[in-house]
């Protein structure tokens, strides 16, 4: 259990994770384990994952073998990366790769986020890919770092100053995460977009009360399917 956050601001992007490692009901704090920081860096990007502790070991075992370090900058590069680690951890690392008998895809069985030149992403046990426009968090205390950057999204001065209230927050109220917390900064691309894509992408907000003629329910359009594999 853990949590880790990426945020990006005045183009600065952040990525931070806390410190706290759990084994049953034990909490193994930073004060007692020295290798408790959580970010590994993979070229120019810096990466979290969650899921088991095993996973910082394996992801920075697998990169010590490439000639040439991976590109995790946009979807693709990060996909083309993931497909290769997917092979690795079946067959060297000797992952179970199914979580649930209804997998479409075998199973990473860890979430990583990445902070980049190239911006913010996140890549999900199946494989998928995202890119976040303002910031993002994985791990048990997640929603709670998501609300609290959500608040503190238009008064924090930096990338590092909301990632540190998202991991802090968290922290409060999470037994999974704990303090201290580790981060690194990340200058981005020139050009990058940042928030004003968000708001952009982001449908007008219906009225309250809509005088329009009720529509046939027949006609209205299916909820877009839930996603998998996060």
């Amino acid at each position: 259990m853990t949590t880790v956050v990426v945020t990006k601001k005045s183009g600065i992007a952040c990525i931070a994770a806390d410190t706290l490692a759990t084994y049953g009901d034990m909490q193994e704090s930073a004060d007692l384990i020295a290798n408790s920081d959580k970010l590994i860096r993979i070229g120019d990007a810096w990466v979290a994952p969650t899921g088991p502790a095993s996973a910082q070991l394996v992801l920075k075992h697998f990169v010590s073998t490439f000639d040439e370090l991976p590109c995790l900058e946009d979807t693709d590069g990060i996909f083309d990366f993931l497909t290769v680690l997917q092979r690795a951890l079946r067959d060297e690392y000797f992952v179970q790769g199914k979580e649930d008998s209804t997998d479409d895809f075998e199973s990473m069985r860890m979430e990583l986020l990445i902070a980049s030149p190239g911006g913010l992403f996140g890549a999900y046990p199946q494989r998928s890919v995202q890119e976040y426009n303002r910031f993002y968090a994985f791990g048990s205390g997640a929603e709670y770092a998501m609300g609290a950057m959500q608040a503190a999204w238009g008064t924090a001065v930096s990338a590092e100053e909301l990632a540190r209230i998202g991991v802090e927050t968290a922290a409060c109220f999470d037994v999974g995460t704990g303090l201290p917390l580790t981060l690194r900064t990340i200058p981005l691309q020139e050009g990058r977009a940042e928030a004003g894509l968000f708001a952009e992408q982001v449908a007008p907000s219906r009225p309250l009360l809509d005088a329009s003629p009720a529509a046939d329910p027949a006609s209205a359009p299916r909820p877009a399917e839930e996603r998998t594999g996060h």
